[in-house]
């Protein structure tokens, strides 16, 4: 009997739960982001930028006072008696974004193959159809979290003995952040498998060599798990000789709008598709959240 297109099942197969089981897949930087409901498709955001008007400013991440002639120490401390206090505000940047449609389809499946084909086939449309609408949202999350406007700085070049310093890099990425008042108990390091290759042979080679111990406690069983606090993520969506620190669920929300969905597509007395799709965008509020560090390969 022939499935209408308000079933989902084919040959056995849920296709909503099979879409939704490998709804993780190609998914690596979404994992990271605060997922916020988007209730229309054009999104108005507000970041605080790093000054202030009326003369205050931003130390640290603090608001601090004015500066008035003669004056050298803050206006916020020692106010005497009975006297005004000194106004202090952030300056607010307004942004706009506005969602993304992912969409996807498997190609059409025939009658005759839905018949006899191997389910296997069947599944892996499904399941790369998924794939490909996750892989782009991450791509997309990988665009607008290392825009211009984040913290930024030279690596080490970690392939060169005589200059590599990952640790360099990796302590600047954490001072930027404290720099500005953020807490650096849970961070990121995001990097392509090049750029891990280095850094393990760094490790293992370079700082081994005078420091066993140090070298034996950070990568074990051939992984490399964290380092300097950072977890260590890797994916080859990662842009190449490039590691991007963040601070997962404060650099980048994901606005969504429609969460992954799929369906089938019925033609009746020829055969079937299934579409996969999602509407969603990434905004940074917090681009100091997110430090890149460049061509860290030479």
């Amino acid at each position: 009997m022939a499935d209408s297109t308000a079933m989902a099942d084919i040959r056995g197969i849920d296709i909503k739960k099979l879409v939704e089981g490998f709804a993780d897949e190609g998914i690596i930087l979404k994992n990271y982001c605060r997922v916020m409901k988007a209730t229309a498709r054009e999104i108005r955001w507000y970041s605080k930028y790093k000054t202030t008007s009326g003369g205050a400013g931003i130390t640290n991440g603090i608001l601090t006072g004015p500066t008035s002639q003669g004056v050298t120490g803050s206006l916020i401390s020692n106010t005497s008696s009975k006297s005004l206090p000194v106004a202090i505000e952030p300056s607010y940047t307004r942004s706009t974004s506005y969602v993304k449609k992912y969409f996807a389809s498997s190609p059409m499946i025939s009658l005759e193959d839905l018949k006899d084909c191997d389910p296997d086939v069947w599944g892996d449309m499904i399941k790369d159809a998924a794939r490909a609408v996750n892989y782009q949202m991450d791509a997309r999350i990988q665009t607008v979290m290392t825009a211009a406007g984040c913290g930024t700085a030279a690596g080490t070049q970690w392939n060169l003995d005589a200059s590599a310093d990952p640790i360099l890099d990796f302590s600047n990425a954490k001072l930027s952040f404290k720099t500005y008042g953020y807490e650096t108990g849970d961070l990121v390091a995001y990097m392509d498998p090049i750029c891990e290759k280095w850094l393990i042979r760094w490790l293992i080679n370079v700082k081994g060599s005078s420091i066993p111990a140090f070298s034996s406690d950070k990568v074990g069983a051939g992984k490399l798990m964290e380092l300097m606090g950072f977890k260590i993520v890797v994916s080859q969506l990662a842009t190449a000789d490039q590691v991007t620190f963040f601070i997962p669920d404060k650099a980048i929300i994901w606005k969504e709008f429609m969460p992954l969905q799929s369906a089938i597509v019925n033609d009746e007395g020829i055969g079937k598709t299934v579409r996969v799709w999602a509407e969603g965008e990434a905004i940074r509020p917090n681009p100091y959240a997110v430090y890149v560090a460049t061509n860290v390969i030479s």
